[in-house]
């Protein structure tokens, strides 16, 4: 479980990342809207776990790995931003969030579930 601290930490870590991304993501991912659904930092505030969402994209996994090798550059922008608030500016690591995949696929399992024709119980006649 989290403390206060780190959640709090990882809101202002999610903030300002989705204002690097806002500004100057599209140089590195043009036509593609990045969203920062999750951050996860760990207790001594150092590595922070970063779930991201792409619109716009056909392969998240290319997205991802664009991301992933352009760290080094987003940590420091991300620097800048909160170097005042902040000791460490955290190593970042991105991950793919595919919660809405999920919800998407678990919604037409349902839906098909929904449209089977129901079969009478042979036991309640």
């Amino acid at each position: 479980m989290e403390s206060k601290r780190q959640q709090k930490f990882a809101g202002v870590l999610q903030e300002e990342l989705a204002q690097v991304f806002q500004r100057e993501g599209a140089a590195f991912l043009p036509n593609t809207l990045v969203t920062i659904t999750r951050v996860r930092v760990s207790p001594d505030l150092a590595v922070a776990k970063v779930y991201l969402s792409f619109l716009n994209t056909n392969n998240t996994t290319l997205s991802i790995n664009t991301v992933n090798s352009h760290a080094g550059e987003i940590r420091y922008k991300l620097g800048s931003r909160i170097r005042h608030q902040v000791r460490v500016v955290p190593e970042l690591t991105f991950f793919v969030d595919d919660t809405n995949e999920y919800v998407e696929r678990m919604d037409h399992l349902f839906d098909k579930i929904a449209k089977e024709p129901r079969q009478k119980d042979e036991d309640s006649e």
